[in-house]
């Protein structure tokens, strides 16, 4: 009997001599929920950087360090990248990023979440404040300060501070001035007599110790501002103080530079 044979079948494709055609998958449309936010993934950020300053695994020096740090980069992330949403914003500009936020939708949720960072900022502050006074370094009120240092104070206040110092008067006379980038002051309401309040202002020049140090051998300090709230009438004579607030502004240093065409 004849051997018989088997033949394996031939698809039609390789009858042609053609590979058969890859299947291309369509691509996935981007949902927002599969992306984090730039900027509030920064204040994350930013609050590992506090956390560190609550490790006690830190000397306490180091921790007042990382605090300071988490500070100034809050600063920046201000004068840049809210900065910049605060300009789309203003312009009506109503794009979404990727996460599907609106420039206004983002500044909404930053400021809620950088609130909450700022008051752990103070709540942190306040905890070392408490550990530095017990390794002898205190930040006083000046109703913690005795009589002679308090005399003291007022001495060295006259003589070193006032001369820099520039009282402002801020009535349709005299608006309000500018203020530079990361500049303090201490607005101040007073009255004189029946008059109608006054409303005076005062910067704090660069050039003056934000703390000044009591003398004896403790490291203990005093504020600047404290100061001056405190000796109103050394800066306006027959004036009294109704109130007092300490502020600071932080300025839009986003900038665009452009090159001119040639």
């Amino acid at each position: 009997m004849a051997p018989t044979s088997s033949v394996e079948p031939v698809s039609p494709v390789a009858e042609r001599g053609r590979a058969p055609a890859a299947t291309v998958a369509e691509p996935m449309a981007p949902r927002p929920e599969h992306f984090f936010n730039r900027e509030l993934s920064w204040l994350a950020f930013n609050e590992r950087v506090l956390e560190e300053a609550s490790n006690v695994a830190h000397p306490l020096l180091e921790r007042l360090r990382f605090l300071s740090i988490s500070s100034s980069n809050l600063d920046e992330f201000y004068m840049v990248r809210v900065a910049g949403l605060k300009g789309l914003a203003h312009a009506g500009v109503t794009t979404q990023s990727q996460d599907g936020l609106t420039p206004a939708r983002q500044l909404e949720a930053i400021n809620e979440r950088a609130g909450r960072l700022m008051a752990d900022q103070q709540r942190i502050w306040h905890g070392l404040a408490t550990e530095l006074r017990e390794q002898g370094i205190s930040v006083l009120e000046l109703d913690e300060v005795s009589e002679a240092d308090r005399a003291d104070l007022r001495k060295r206040f006259a003589d070193e501070a006032l001369a820099v110092l520039t009282p402002i008067a801020i009535d349709p006379a005299h608006p309000f001035p500018f203020i530079p980038n990361c500049g303090m002051g201490v607005v101040l309401q007073l009255s004189q007599g029946r008059d109608e309040d006054l409303i005076g202002l005062l910067l704090l020049p660069g050039k003056l110790d934000r703390f000044v140090r009591l003398p004896g051998p403790e490291a203990r300090y005093v504020r600047l501002e404290s100061l001056i709230a405190h000796w109103t009438d050394l800066l306006f004579p027959g004036f009294g103080v109704k109130s007092f607030g300490y502020f600071r502004v932080i300025r839009d240093s986003d900038i665009e530079i452009e090159e001119e065409a040639e």
